[in-house]
């Protein structure tokens, strides 16, 4: 750990002990107003986050405007997997299982379209078309399977 980050802890460490004046003062160095409460551990946590974006830079815009969508919403977005995100709208995987060709078109939404049905993800499709359950990335070619992958190393 750096001097700088050994010093930003031991300031945290020490908020606790602080009489409820030091720490309104440090309260008012960070924010214009005070809260309408007087709850300690929320006026420590809000001032330790402060410590850290001063010594250490705030979070980038894009990352703070998706956190605080998260807690207008209280809803967490669903993440994809990296190589289902890379699949433009429109592209058409198609893959033979079984002797049958199978056709399926990413939809503008993200979701995936087999057969004039939309699935939430590759794998709820590859479980369509197998009736198991399968990794979709892995079952249309998008990403090697454990074993490929094992076999690369040897």
């Amino acid at each position: 750990m750096t001097t700088q980050a050994n010093s930003i802890v031991a300031q945290i460490a020490q908020l606790p002990q602080l009489p409820m004046e030091n720490l309104w003062a440090l309260w008012d160095e960070f924010f214009d107003r005070r809260p309408g409460h007087h709850h300690r551990t929320y006026l420590e946590s809000r001032i330790a986050y402060k410590l850290q974006e001063r010594a250490f830079g705030s979070l980038p815009a894009a990352l703070r405007r998706r956190l605080e969508k998260i807690g207008e919403t209280g809803e967490v977005p669903n993440q994809k997997r990296r190589s289902e995100n890379l699949l433009a709208p429109g592209t058409v995987m198609v893959r033979e299982y079984n002797g049958l060709t199978y056709r399926v078109t990413v939809l503008d939404d993200g979701r995936f379209e087999l057969d004039g049905r939309p699935y939430k993800s590759l794998s709820a499709v590859a479980r369509a078309i197998t009736g198991s359950t399968y990794s979709g990335p892995v079952f249309f070619g998008l990403k090697p399977s454990h074993r490929d992958r094992q076999r690369g190393q040897a």
